[in-house]
């Protein structure tokens, strides 16, 4: 054996007998104690995470803010959902239209969306509008454009008592009846200086618009919730869905019963992509439906849909999941579901349609539920309308409106339906005029 590889031998065993020393031993003890800090605190971290997301479910609301793009289109050929989306806005064939703003009450905000002395900018019905709440409490909506030089009122204006001040000169605008009240350079303040003030309420934790194309006074008011407005319902979530088609489509699904038994059947397991919801994956849940329409119920403005729901899995009836649903509507937008279960109480979803432009409607379901029953119940019945109403966008987003069915014997609750809302046009209701702008999101 040569001295090089002995001298090789001697250290290596020498290393494999060394001890270390006291200084060793230190930073060995404190390198395994940094480790299990390390690991105390990803796994503390990782706990204080799920025990956020569990205070989240079983406490927190569902929000749930779909944009213009998200839902209803098919991207194809490595385009982005607003490519697809613009597409076919453009290339669409939107039919005879019926008047585009039917006459009737339209939610703006939900009421928690507008604190005291706050302003708002909101676009619907084809307006700009500046909503905001006095420090008298109350809520005012005022036409967004100063009639001086055009300033939008609610971008940097100021509010002053129950008027709102123009960002740009101080001219003053009352909230009650939009005259203007002060002009802060000018000893005179025009008799012809005011804006106009739409006629608003404020009602089951919403504020809502009459909208009327004659400028007429409203027919009917807004029902109110009394478990809603004394709070032995309490706030679960809301959903928000921007969707491309005319409003009277939206509120037509309640006398076409038949899409139920075809587009509502699948479980939602199955998702909202209409080429994939019948995929024989999923197929051993199922959704029946019952459905009974009525218009004039109980008067002429509003209408009435009962609904029976139950769920089947692998053939057999869930009876746990049986749901009945009354859906009451009340003019042209406001939708009251009221959900009814034996075990699981009771609460309502406020749905609200309302036109930001001709083809092109905000749509909101907000969910208010039995204070005793924990959120989580509240929040999957929401959501599980959240996922059939998205089948129906995608619907909606791509069709055309015709004016003339063709029908058959069992689709006459469609005709029906088109006939009771019929009321909500008159002679001077706005038309739809086909501009050749863009309408890119």
């Amino acid at each position: 054996m040569s001295w090089a590889k002995a001298a090789v031998v001697v250290g290596l065993a020498a290393a494999a007998l060394h001890t270390p020393d006291a200084g060793e031993e230190v930073e060995l003890r404190l390198s395994r104690s940094a480790v299990e800090r390390a690991r105390i605190c990803i796994t503390g971290g990782l706990l204080l995470l799920a025990l956020h997301r569990l205070y989240r479910l079983l406490f927190c609301p569902l929000v749930l803010l779909r944009t213009p793009d998200d839902v209803g289109y098919l991207p194809a050929d490595g385009r982005s959902k607003a490519q697809a989306a613009n597409e076919v806005r453009r290339r669409r064939k939107v039919g005879k239209l019926p008047p585009i703003y039917p006459n009737g009450w339209y939610r703006v905000l939900d009421s928690c969306m507008l604190g005291k002395a706050e302003v708002k900018s909101v676009s619907m019905l084809g307006q700009e509008l500046a909503v905001f709440r006095g420090e008298d409490g109350k809520a005012y909506v005022l036409d967004a454009y100063c009639p001086h030089l055009g300033a939008n009122l609610a971008v940097g204006g100021q509010v002053s008592g129950s008027c709102l001040e123009c960002p740009f000169h101080g001219w003053q605008f009352r909230g009650g009846d939009g005259k203007c009240v002060k002009i802060p350079y000018s000893k005179k303040v025009l008799e012809s200086a005011k804006v106009r003030s739409w006629i608003c309420c404020e009602q089951n934790q919403q504020i809502l618009v009459w909208f009327h194309c004659d400028g007429e006074e409203p027919e009917w008011s807004v029902p109110e919730q009394e478990e809603i407005s004394n709070g032995s319902w309490v706030y679960r979530g809301r959903t928000e869905h921007f969707l491309s088609a005319h409003i009277e489509e939206v509120a037509e699904n309640a006398g076409d019963v038949a899409h139920l038994y075809h587009l509502h059947v699948p479980g939602i397991v199955s998702g909202v992509d209409l080429r994939y919801i019948n995929n024989k994956l999923w197929e051993f849940l199922r959704h029946d439906w019952k459905v009974e329409w009525e218009g004039n119920k109980p008067d002429k403005h509003c209408s009435e849909m009962t609904l029976k729901h139950s769920l089947t899995v692998f053939g057999s009836n869930c009876g746990l999941l049986d749901l009945t649903v009354v859906a009451r509507q009340v003019g042209p937008s406001l939708v009251f579901l009221d959900f009814r279960h034996k075990f699981l109480g009771r609460g309502m979803i406020l749905q609200s349609v309302t036109p930001v432009e001709p083809l092109l409607q905000c749509v909101t379901h907000t969910i208010y539920y039995q204070a005793n029953i924990p959120a989580v119940v509240p929040k999957f019945l929401l959501r599980g309308e959240c996922m059939q109403f998205e089948r129906d966008v995608m619907i909606w987003n791509n069709k055309k409106y015709i004016s003339n069915p063709l029908l058959v014997k069992e689709d006459a609750t469609i005709r029906k339906h088109r006939l009771w809302y019929k009321q909500f046009y008159s002679e001077n209701s706005p038309t739809f005029q086909y501009q050749n702008d863009t309408l890119d999101f």
